[in-house]
C-alpha cells in the first residue's frame, strides 16, 4: 500500500478533519480509530493511522474525553509556591512521576506568595478542565474552590492547609520538627537561641515559630532574637549578619526554611563565626553535608509529601468518595555537625 503524501497546513496543526480527508473516511471513523473503539476494519484502520502518521495530528485530549464519555482529560494542575526551590521541585519531580504511569500530564505553575496570582493560576488550570489540583497556596480563604469541589474536581492540599474548604491535605508536623530542633539545641547547652523565619502568615512558618517558643518555655528558657519576614537568601544574609555582630549574639540559631538557611551558612562563614556559633535548619540542603562544619536540619521529605498527594488524587479519580483526610509525612533530624557546636559564652 502506498503511504499517503503529507499536506501542508500553514494555518497550523493538522486537524481531524484533515485526517479524515487525507484517509478518504469519515470524521467519525477517524475518531473511532484514535479512540480504540471496535468496528473499523483492518484497511480502514491502517489508513487512518498512516493519515495521522504523515499529518502528525495529535488528538484534542478534551474532546476525545467528551466523546468517551469519562470526561476525563488525563491532566493535573500543580500549584507551587517556587519551582526554583529544591522543596517544592522535589515536590513537583513526584507528583509528575507518579503521573506519568497513569499516563496523565502535570501543568506546572508557581504563584511566589502572591494570593492575587494563585487565584489567577488556579482559574487558568480549571478553564483547561484538568481533573483535579495539586495546590500549594497562600490564600486566607479557599471557599473560591467550593464550585470546582462541588463539580467533583479532586483537591489535594500540599505542605499548607487549607481555610474554609474540608480537602484532602499532606503535611509535615512542622510544630512537632521544630521543638524537635530546639530540643536538640538546648540538649547541647544553648540557651540564647535565635529564630529567623519568612512570612508568620503563613501557616507552615508559623507553626515552626509556636515549636521553637512552646520548646523554650517548656524548658524554662527565654525566647532568644527573633527575625520574621525573611524572604530572600539576600535578607538572611543581612539579618544574620546583623544579629551575630550585635549587641546580644546568639549562641546558636534556628533557621526555619531552608532559603533562610543558606543565607544565615553564607552570614556565618564570611564572618569566621562558622564554628563557633550553633545553626540549625529547617529543610535540608544540597551539598549540606559537604559544608565545614556540615549542616544538622530537619529534614522534611518532599518526595513523600508529592507521592502522598498524588496517590490521594488518583484514590479520588478512581472513585474514592470516603471523607477528606490529613496526612502527616514525618521530619526527620540529621545530625552533621553544625547544631552541636557548644556555646562559646
Amino acid at each position: 500500500m502506498t503511504d499517503p503524501a503529507p499536506s501542508r497546513h500553514p494555518r497550523g496543526r493538522a486537524t481531524i478533519r484533515d485526517v479524515a480527508a487525507l484517509a478518504g473516511v469519515g470524521i467519525k471513523t477517524v475518531s473511532r480509530v484514535i479512540n480504540h473503539e471496535a468496528n473499523v476494519s483492518v484497511g480502514t484502520r491502517e489508513k487512518v493511522e498512516q493519515a495521522v502518521m504523515a499529518l502528525k495530528f495529535t488528538p484534542n485530549q478534551g474532546a476525545g474525553a467528551l466523546r468517551r464519555g469519562d470526561r476525563k482529560t488525563l491532566t493535573l494542575g500543580l500549584l507551587l509556591d517556587a519551582v526554583d526551590n529544591p522543596f517544592s521541585a522535589a515536590i513537583h519531580r513526584a507528583v509528575e512521576g507518579a503521573a506519568w504511569e497513569r499516563q496523565t500530564a502535570v501543568f506546572g505553575a508557581s504563584f511566589g506568595d502572591d494570593p492575587d496570582r494563585e487565584r489567577a493560576l488556579v482559574e487558568a488550570f480549571t478553564r483547561r478542565r484538568v481533573d483535579a489540583l495539586v495546590l500549594t497556596t497562600i490564600s486566607e480563604d479557599h471557599t473560591y474552590l467550593q464550585t470546582e469541589r462541588d463539580q467533583g474536581v479532586p483537591v489535594v492540599f500540599v505542605d499548607r492547609p487549607p481555610r474554609g474548604l474540608e480537602a484532602d491535605t499532606v503535611l509535615t508536623d512542622n510544630r512537632h520538627a521544630s521543638a524537635t530542633a530546639v530540643a536538640h539545641l538546648l540538649a547541647h547547652d544553648h540557651r540564647d537561641i535565635a529564630f529567623l523565619s519568612d512570612d508568620l502568615d503563613v501557616a507552615t512558618a508559623r507553626e515552626r515559630y509556636l515549636g521553637y517558643t512552646e520548646t523554650l518555655q517548656d524548658a524554662g528558657v527565654l525566647p532568644g532574637p527573633v527575625v520574621t519576614g525573611v524572604l530572600s537568601v539576600e535578607a538572611a544574609y543581612e539579618a544574620v549578619r546583623d544579629l551575630v555582630t550585635g549587641p546580644r549574639r546568639p549562641t546558636a540559631i534556628f533557621t526555619s526554611q531552608n532559603l533562610v538557611s543558606i543565607g544565615g551558612i553564607r552570614a556565618l562563614h564570611d564572618l569566621g563565626l562558622h564554628h563557633e556559633i550553633a545553626m540549625v535548619g529547617f529543610d535540608d540542603l544540597f551539598l549540606a553535608d559537604m559544608l565545614e562544619p556540615a549542616l544538622t536540619v530537619v529534614a522534611q521529605d518532599p518526595a513523600e509529601m508529592g507521592r502522598t498527594a498524588a496517590a490521594r488524587v488518583f484514590a479520588r479519580l478512581d472513585g474514592d468518595d470516603s471523607p477528606a483526610v490529613t496526612s502527616v509525612v514525618p521530619a526527620t533530624l540529621v545530625v552533621r555537625g553544625s547544631g552541636e557546636i557548644p556555646p562559646a559564652h
